[in-house]
């Protein structure tokens, strides 16, 4: 629940992306949005009020039976169609309940009527709810009553989008909306919330005003060149950009984390052949999807699985086995696509016989740049019992597919590199245009280092200026309509 403080200091709470019934997860798509075009500034409340919107409303429950369903209503003629519908305007913020009657008078239904008028909503503007029972052909029936009372169907995500344009919601906040709602794990939903809550846009606005700081400092160097103080040489704009690098960086491996707490963790399984890659893959599927013998080889082309651990959504890529030797053209070109495959990873997961040093040696040398999880297999065969260890600065983990041993340790490891682990107490979720954004801005730091060091105090100025605007479209201060209407477009409808 959100709540919005009114002229006295009351606090009115309001559902804010909390259904009654909430909306499956396999409603709502999801896909990346792409780089903002900049413009000059968010536009404002006022603004939007002045273009009239029109009433739009939709049912903001799922598609199957339940005990509850609600048909939610926002625009100007809210309280008209909760008088029409219930025979009376339901006094602000207080559960009425009252049979849904249709144009002759008949009962649709019966229910709860909830109004909240503007601004003190989840769009800022007048809302309307009517919580009926979950019958789909009810609801259609009171959705169309409310539709010849003036409203007009509402576009996926279009109640979000107003509760950003009227400034209730920053851009990722509201995209936090949608991610909660898709929610795989209860991790992910706890860091959802957290998103909702602002804590990422904290953060974001907490960059940008030591950002405006920063800038205020160089555009007084450049602007006061007379003054006996070379302000750009004396080291302190040099201090305050190294410690806003330093918070940048914090910032871009949490939104990171949020990332793959969100969209799940792409693994792909790398290593020589015969190392037990498939057999894993069968173990963490918990079905026999890869084929297993003792022929090298087996694995010619990559073999995908979609599994949960522990509430960590996982894409697991099997590969052929790696080696330079191989004559067969089909399998060079499975060699061929895995080196493909592991450019795309989250993680790799470097699977190697236990006592296999040789071939360990060989790959390390292969996977010496990459994010890599080191896997020492067969334990069952060699005796040797399941660890961890630590070994320059990679983890390694000794384990068995065909008994399971070792495997718990897998699955923490993979929940630590997924963002669950003990760091992951303050996540919150992020999406790949934030951390894009975040990478763009990180960019224009490290060229503002650079000009800084040259003694070129108006191309400092142009580049902090770039991160700033970078920052902007993360919580939507800048942005483009492009953007807003891909964004809002994989909400559900409803939201």
């Amino acid at each position: 629940m959100t709540g919005v403080r009114d002229a006295s200091g009351t606090d009115h709470r309001h559902p804010a992306g909390i259904e009654f019934n909430p909306v499956p997860a396999n409603l709502c798509s999801r896909g990346p949005a792409g780089p903002a075009a900049v413009v000059t500034e968010r536009r404002s409340p006022a603004a939007t009020h002045a273009a009239g919107r029109d009433t739009i409303a939709a049912i903001a429950t799922g598609p199957s039976p339940a005990g509850i369903g609600v048909v939610r209503v926002s625009g100007p003629r809210a309280a008209a169609i909760a008088a029409a519908v219930t025979g009376r305007t339901p006094r602000p913020r207080h559960a009425h309940y009252a049979a849904f009657i249709d144009a002759d008078g008949r009962p649709i239904d019966h229910g709860i009527a909830l109004y909240f008028p503007a601004p003190h909503s989840y769009t800022g503007e007048d809302v309307l709810e009517l919580q009926g029972h979950g019958s789909l052909p009810l609801l259609a029936a009171l959705l169309r009553r409310v539709f010849a009372l003036g409203a007009r169907p509402a576009r996926p995500g279009e109640f979000t989008e107003r509760a950003f344009l009227e400034g209730k919601l920053d851009l990722a906040q509201a995209e936090a909306v949608a991610d909660l709602i898709a929610a795989g794990s209860e991790g992910a939903a706890r860091a959802a919330l957290r998103s909702l809550d602002g804590a990422f846009s904290q953060a974001v606005e907490r960059l940008q005003r030591g950002l405006i700081e920063l800038r205020v400092q160089v555009e007084a160097a450049i602007d006061f060149p007379e003054e006996e103080i070379d302000f750009l040489g004396d080291g302190q704009i040099a201090a305050r950009l190294t410690a806003l690098r330093a918070e940048h960086a914090a910032l871009l491996a949490a939104a990171r984390r949020g990332q793959r707490l969100r969209d799940g963790l792409h693994v792909v399984l790398v290593g020589p052949p015969n190392a037990g890659k498939s057999s894993l893959l069968n173990a963490l599927a918990g079905s026999e999807r890869a084929i297993v013998t003792e022929i090298a080889g087996t694995t010619r082309d990559l073999l995908r699985e979609t599994v949960s651990i522990d509430g960590i959504e996982l894409t697991l890529v099997d590969t052929a086995g790696l080696r330079g030797d191989s004559v067969d053209p089909i399998e060079r070109e499975g060699i061929r696509r895995a080196r493909a495959e592991r450019e795309r990873a989250d993680l790799l997961l470097a699977i190697v016989e236990d006592g296999d040093n040789g071939a360990e040696a060989a790959l390390r040398n292969e996977l010496a740049d990459a994010p890599v999880l080191w896997l020492h297999s067969k334990i069952d065969r060699t005796g040797s019992a399941p660890r961890r260890s630590e070994i320059d600065q990679r983890t390694h983990l000794w384990l068995s597919a065909a008994t399971g041993a070792g495997l718990p340790l897998l699955a923490d490891c993979l929940r630590e590199h997924a963002g669950l682990g003990d760091a992951a107490e303050g996540a919150f979720t992020a999406r790949a245009r934030h951390v894009a954004a975040l990478q763009r801005c990180g960019d224009q730091l490290d060229l503002a280092a650079t000009q800084l060091t040259a003694g070129h105090g108006e191309l400092v100025a142009e580049e902090l200026r770039s991160a700033h605007d970078q920052l902007g479209a993360v919580t939507g201060a800048f942005g483009s309509d492009d953007l807003l209407g891909e964004i809002f477009s994989s909400f559900c409808i409803g939201k």
